[in-house]
């Protein structure tokens, strides 16, 4: 079973694209905390991307920004694909259906 569930706040603004089909894709990342890792030093975060398509994507564009507090759940999705000057690269992130 691949599910993912994050709380954490937006490191940035959503943005939102459209596909050639007129589809709405909102990506941004959110800092979710690792908590304190030994006595008196600072939390860390880890800055995880995430997509969400649809309805739901313009929904988000329209609503949230950058430091708001959100409850993430979808399914984690690892994808490959290749720069135009012929690199290669992966990149893992959560799509969301919040």
């Amino acid at each position: 079973m691949n599910s993912v569930k994050l709380r954490g706040r937006l490191a940035q603004d959503p943005e939102v694209r459209y596909t050639k089909t007129n589809k709405a894709v909102a990506s941004f990342s959110i800092a979710v905390s690792r908590g304190p890792t030994k006595e008196g030093q600072k939390e860390s975060a880890d800055f995880v991307p995430i997509v969400v398509w649809g309805n739901l994507a313009e929904q988000i564009g329209n609503t949230l920004s950058k430091g708001h507090e959100v409850f993430v759940e979808g399914r984690l999705q690892i994808r490959s694909y290749e720069t135009t000057d012929g690199k290669k690269r992966r990149v893992t992130e959560v799509v969301a259906n919040f």
